[in-house]
């Protein structure tokens, strides 16, 4: 079941009236836009924007009998195309603009796309089949080791790169790496047995890594947050909710060199997290932050 993070306290910074519009820029399951379109009845619209084609059947499948159907425009597409979409649909008038940068339950637990290292799926991680090609096997069989290191250091910040790269490097002289159990068993052959035992799985790394470069998605949010404030009106709100320190730096980055540009002033002068209830309800909501500003 899909369960919206923080939806409380975007819906405290959003602030949704009734008879204005929002743009869901993730709109997932619907966990955060449904609240908004409930709150801007009668005359409100929502702007809903998810990638996966699968995500937007569901979706329109589940309010297909609600009253609010009406309210709601689902596009299919990705949010780097913000201002594209926004033209195309004539959607005017935002008040607030919402992402949600969390992985889709769906995603990891039924597209059988290999997002998961608890599973047995083939290396693909893409959010959008259709639309794009390369997968994460194709980074793992074909690209040069500087570019893999690169990859696992910058997005996973992974310190033992070096190390798992020379055993990718090594198994895919011997076979085509194929599966995400293959790749989970080259990490763990890598990495010394204390990691292994740690915290988190020590495939975690490498796993989340791979999924940001198939996807572009740090590239894609600095290319989209100029977008948003852009379509936003005068005192609308903007809200991120981050998953983790290379996305929230982005974020803090971008609304720190907008607060100095008097474009925008931020109304979270910390990231707000989830509440230990939340965190006992839905564990994956823990390393969630929610950063918010109005535009001047």
């Amino acid at each position: 079941m899909h369960i919206p993070v923080l939806k409380n306290e975007v819906l405290k910074y959003l602030r949704p009236k009734p008879n204005e519009n929002f743009i869901d820029c993730t709109i997932d399951g619907g966990g955060h836009g449904l609240a908004i379109l409930k709150a801007i009845q009668p005359k409100g619209r929502l702007l809903g924007i998810d990638q996966d084609e699968e995500i937007i059947r569901r979706l329109k499948l589940k309010v297909q009998k609600s009253k609010v159907k009406n309210n709601l425009v689902l596009v299919c597409d990705n949010f780097v195309n913000l201002k594209e979409i926004v033209k195309e649909k004539k959607f005017k008038k935002v008040s607030g603009i919402l992402f949600d940068l969390g992985m889709s339950t769906w995603h990891l637990r039924e597209s059988g796309r290999g997002f998961s290292f608890m599973k047995e799926e083939s290396l693909d991680m893409r959010y959008s089949p259709k639309y794009q090609k390369i997968t994460a096997a194709e980074i793992i069989n074909r690209w040069p080791p500087k570019e893999i290191e690169r990859i696992l250091k910058e997005y996973g910040e992974e310190k033992f790169s070096k190390r798992i790269v020379k055993e990718i490097i090594k198994e895919r002289r011997k076979s085509l790496i194929r599966t995400t159990s293959q790749l989970v068993a080259i990490v763990k052959k890598a990495v010394p047995g204390w990691y292994q035992r740690g915290r988190i799985h020590p495939a975690t790394k490498t796993f989340q890594a791979l999924r940001i470069a198939v996807n572009s998605e740090l590239t894609n949010l600095e290319r989209t947050l100029p977008q948003a404030l852009e379509i936003l009106e005068p005192e609308g709100k903007l809200i991120v909710i981050s998953f983790h320190s290379l996305e929230d730096r982005i974020v803090k980055n971008f609304l720190k060199e907008k607060t100095k540009e008097k474009k925008v002033r931020i109304l979270t002068k910390k990231p707000i997290r989830p509440s230990q209830e939340e965190i006992k309800l839905n564990p994956s909501s823990r390393s969630a932050k929610l950063r918010a500003a109005i535009k001047l």
